[in-house]
């Protein structure tokens, strides 16, 4: 098991774990997408897995604590091949704010539960992300590679998804690499890596709506006499799927988000 322990330097990194505070919601339904895009050396050498499915997350009280459980069901596409998946990810936020990641089967990184952004914030730090003016500094290591990030943390305004207000946050960091990558473990990288995205949180109980996320590297292969260059770029795109009615039209200068 990872334990990490809750954050308490403000705002710029509270986004990157999850909070207790907020009540207990219902399972919510999720569609993901994504792709893993590799280009190593010359032209032929590139390639492509793509990911679509779906997704639920259900929280459960425990007295103190809250315990997370993310189950996708996706069809993963490799260069032609494909093969339906199911992953799974949990997570138990202790009584003293620590996060207690537990069984993690989702190697693919496509669960809510494994990505950059928090799945639920608390009252606090949803409340601040509103009030943010500017940008926040910030930095945390990739939670991919384990690279130290460096970059900015932004409120980017507000929209509807699904009949509900939401709020959205965007980051962008990035920080050199120097190692390897969970699904290539034979390749030693040395270059850059960048990450970015958005994401949308409801106004009212700081639970996870909209997430679009892109990792890319740019690098070389070390240790080989060629310098094979590297470009490697991850998406990923989870949307809550809606419980009634379909997703209302944004009004004056909010957005709309379609899943």
């Amino acid at each position: 098991m990872i334990v990490r322990r809750r954050a308490t330097a403000g705002i710029a990194v509270l986004v990157f774990v999850v909070c207790a505070a907020a009540i207990a919601q219902a399972d919510q339904t999720y569609k993901v997408d994504g792709s893993d895009t590799y280009q190593i050396g010359g032209r032929d050498m590139r390639s492509e897995i793509a990911y679509s499915g779906t997704q639920r997350l259900s929280i459960h009280q425990a007295g103190k604590a809250r315990r997370y459980v993310a189950h996708a069901d996706y069809l993963r596409n490799d260069q032609g091949t494909h093969a339906r998946v199911k992953a799974s990810f949990e997570s138990t936020i202790l009584p003293g704010g620590e996060q207690q990641d537990g069984a993690n089967n989702d190697p693919d990184y496509l669960t809510v539960l494994n990505q950059p952004f928090a799945v639920q914030l608390d009252a606090a730090t949803i409340h601040d992300l509103a009030h943010l003016s500017g940008s926040v500094p910030f930095d945390f290591p990739s939670p991919m590679t384990g690279a130290p990030l460096r970059g900015t943390l932004r409120h980017v305004g507000t929209a509807t998804i699904n009949g509900e207000a939401v709020l959205g946050v965007a980051f962008d960091a990035n920080g050199p690499l120097h190692g390897t990558l969970p699904d290539h473990p034979n390749l030693v990288l040395r270059g850059h890596i960048r990450m970015s995205g958005t994401a949308y949180y409801t106004e009212s109980g700081a639970l996870l709506l909209a997430l679009d996320a892109t990792l890319s590297i740019v690098g070389n292969v070390v240790g080989d006499a060629r310098r094979d260059p590297v470009d490697i770029v991850y998406k990923r795109s989870i949307k809550a799927l809606p419980r009634g009615s379909q997703i209302a039209a944004g009004a004056g200068s909010k957005h709309t988000l379609k899943p």
